[in-house]
């Protein structure tokens, strides 16, 4: 077997192209990943944007699955996984030992955003084979009765999308406006769904989308191209405003609307990444000019094979069917046409699954 793989990189801002590099090896506690299927993520667009700065040679990628290939003396050695096994890897992947571990936050490992390690600090997962770290804590076997399609949705998606309705606090029967209804923003709708929400509201005017955001629970979608949004849920609330309101897109009109339709003492849970710009505007009137009640809640997804677990139970049982989010499929020669398609959203692509050989 070569000891070389083909991977998909970013060659700075606004570039991207095939790499082949060495095949990674697993230090202790660690495992290399043979990957068998992945998504590529508006996330990724961002990077090569260069929302996190200039990358040279860095592989992109952070929602994939596979079969373990590789692993580390100790992480073998624990007897919980085994070469050859399929497993589902969260986008990020704690070290569970650093002081943010520690205190609770893991997604922020090590430093602000350090739980985000591929494609961020280290190569991602869009290459024949990928490194995992802390392989004990950051693997989930996938159970028997699911596709490594189904798997790859709980990397990414899922957990993003849920941990917006978990930040959010929604009380049950209460109302919910959803700012944007991409893959992240449908899977916060059918989280706010699964919070018990009473009222939920989605702002989307794609077509294929507002379809998904009623199939997946949206009770009414505003079109913001036909109606201003922050009106429109405003009448819908009797004028009193949302009780949660969840920003999906990472942009700063949309974060100001949230603002404004939250009714006080309500929550606005971010889950969009902010990829330009230096700042992102509070209307100071709208949020009781600082003394509204209204908090703010800011999230990267979680990580960590038990999250992994549940999100995964989530399918099995049928809460959930993530499948209608795949618009386009590719093999892994062909992904950088998917890349491009995605950066467009060309065809009314949602997301696109890239399947390795």
């Amino acid at each position: 077997m070569s000891e070389k793989m083909k991977c998909f990189a970013m060659h700075g801002i606004g570039k991207v192209g095939m790499l082949e590099k060495p095949i990674p090896r697993a230090g202790p506690n660690d495992a290399i990943i043979r990957t068998t299927v992945a998504l590529i993520c508006t996330s990724d667009v961002h990077t090569v944007a260069g929302a996190i700065g200039d990358r040279h040679g860095l592989t992109l990628g952070h929602e994939a699955v596979g079969v373990i290939h590789e692993l580390g003396e100790l992480a073998a050695a624990s007897g919980l996984f085994k070469i050859g096994q399929r497993v589902a890897v969260n986008a990020i992947t704690p070290c569970y030992a650093c002081d943010n571990c520690q205190r609770g936050y893991s997604s922020q490992c090590g430093e602000m955003l350090g739980g985000w390690k591929f494609a961020n600090l280290k190569d991602g997962s869009f290459a024949e084979f990928f490194h995992v770290n802390n392989a004990m804590t950051n693997l989930a076997p996938i159970p028997a009765g699911l596709s490594d399609e189904q798997a790859a949705y709980c990397c990414d998606m899922l957990s993003t999308g849920f941990v917006g309705a978990e930040h959010a606090n929604i009380p049950i029967g209460g109302s919910v406006a959803i700012f944007s209804q991409g893959p992240v923003g449908l899977m916060a709708t059918v989280g706010a769904r699964l919070r018990g929400a009473g009222l939920i509201i989605g702002v989307e005017s794609m077509p294929n989308r507002v379809a998904l955001a009623r199939k997946y629970g949206c009770d009414v979608v505003v079109d913001f191209t036909q109606d201003d949004p922050v009106e429109a849920i405003l009448k819908l609330t009797g004028g009193k405003g949302v009780d949660s309101s969840i920003e999906a897109l990472g942009a700063a009109q949309t974060f100001s609307a949230c603002v404004r339709v939250t009714r006080p003492g309500g929550t606005i849970s971010n889950i969009g990444y902010h990829g330009d710009g230096d700042n992102v505007p509070i209307p100071r009137v709208d949020w009781g000019v600082g003394m509204s009640d209204k908090t703010i809640r800011t999230g990267l997804c979680p990580g960590g094979a038990e999250r992994m677990g549940r999100l995964l139970r989530l399918i099995e049982n049928g809460r959930v069917d993530p499948l209608p989010l795949t618009t386009h499929r590719f093999p892994f020669h062909d992904i950088e046409k998917a890349f491009r398609m995605m950066q467009t959203k060309e065809d009314g692509m949602i997301k696109p699954l890239i399947s390795f050989p």
